[in-house]
């Protein structure tokens, strides 16, 4: 699968609805169609693949994304729809024939846009399947270039109709994107709760002039103006303990974006993060007082949007304590741990019961084309997974 999107690093390129994007739901379609699996796709692009052997019940649905950021590793996000496409399969030769078939039954799913690189904000399939997020609203939603999520979904022919299955519990296994579970020597991370998250679309805006002829003392500077926030929020994370507090800006759009032209306009992407609510509290304190200052101090207007955010929300006891009894039957070294990136469990875990698994990343190395997990951590994570899910399905796990 990693063909598809590939990059010379061994990375991978596929943007939500972009053609790389397009033909590996396609491959998905296919795998599943030849599995016996009931494909179906919802308005918003999100793939599932049903299997039913107990009419009527509710699914347990296994998955996680196959869209990347640009430039991206091939293991993020993907092998939790491979773990969980094998896993939905291993399931179902076990009960084949069953005299007793589990009550509930089974689903695989890609969300449609879990990075949010092409359309903001980010997982947005599972947004709006969980109701935090409007159907329309989504799909109204514009690139850069101005394709919206309806037109972008409409193109590659996954525009669905199809009803959403009817949910008992969800399960998702990622690689970590961190290294604790390399430095420990463990296998397997359970995942208890999430990092909170405030992420802000920054508008700065100055006055477009002559970078040569305009002076100095006349300048209002949006880029420059810019600058300083992107600074500010570096050094904002050393004001506390070291780890407590993680910030960035990961983009940054300038208007008119000319060698020759003083900029008129930055747009910036900011974020901040941390499993501790006052100390994200003072930092957005602070981070409002930079603003105050890069106003006064660049001439310039700066606006501040909301563009997405989420609180520190703990994943079910029941269902961490059901995944910690699989990995011990399996024997397999493990730690509970909080995630600091957001998935789209984190959206799950908000309207079912949900379970978050973590596999090792080598080097924590994350959002990269040398994103790398061993082979035999990653069939681990399927037999783990696999074990959770028959659990699930006989209707285990719940609160």
């Amino acid at each position: 699968m990693s063909a598809i999107g590939a990059t010379e690093s061994g990375g991978v390129h596929r943007e939500a609805a972009d053609p790389a994007d397009a033909a590996t739901k396609q491959w998905l379609r296919e795998w599943l169609q030849q599995g016996g699996f009931e494909v179906r796709v919802d308005r918003i692009g999100n793939l599932f693949g049903l299997l039913t052997w107990t009419p009527g019940a509710p699914y347990v649905l296994l998955g996680s994304h196959l869209d990347s950021q640009p430039a991206g590793g091939r293991f993020d996000g993907a092998y939790g729809v491979l773990a969980a496409a094998h896993t939905a399969a291993r399931l179902r030769d076990r009960f084949r024939g069953a005299d007793a078939p589990p009550p509930l039954n089974i689903a695989v799913v890609n969300w449609f846009n879990e990075e949010g690189s092409r359309f903001q904000p980010s997982m947005m399939g599972s947004a709006v399947f969980t109701g935090k997020l409007d159907p329309d609203t989504a799909l109204d939603t514009c690139d850069a270039g101005g394709t919206s999520v309806r037109a972008a979904l409409t193109d590659i022919g996954f525009a669905g109709t199809d009803e959403c299955p009817e949910l008992a519990s969800y399960a998702e296994i990622h690689v970590e994107q961190g290294s604790f579970l390399e430095q420990e020597g463990r296998t397997i991370g359970l995942v208890e709760s999430n990092w909170a998250a405030r992420k802000y679309r920054v508008s700065v805006h100055g006055e477009q002039s002559h970078t040569g002829s305009t002076p100095m003392t006349q300048r209002r500077d949006a880029l420059y103006g810019a600058a300083k926030i992107v600074t500010a929020v570096r050094e904002l994370a050393d004001e506390f303990a070291e780890g407590v507090l993680h910030t960035s800006v990961g983009q940054l759009t300038v208007l008119p974006n000319s060698p020759v032209v003083v900029a008129r306009e930055a747009q910036l992407h900011l974020d901040l993060r941390s499993a501790d609510l006052d100390v994200l509290r003072t930092a957005d304190t602070r981070l409002h007082e930079v603003f105050a200052q890069v106003r006064e101090r660049a001439g310039v207007a700066v606006s501040l949007g909301t563009a997405h955010a989420w609180d520190i929300e703990p994943y079910q006891p029941a269902g961490v304590r059901l995944a910690e009894a699989a990995v011990e039957e399996l024997g397999l070294p493990h730690r509970r741990m909080l995630t600091l990136a957001g998935h789209d469990s984190t959206n799950m875990k908000d309207v079912v019961p949900t379970v978050m698994l973590f596999v090792p990343s080598a080097g924590g190395v994350a959002h990269n084309e040398f994103e790398h997990t061993d082979d035999a951590d990653m069939l681990a994570g399927v037999d783990v997974l696999t074990d959770v899910a028959d659990r699930l399905c006989h209707g285990e796990g719940q609160p």
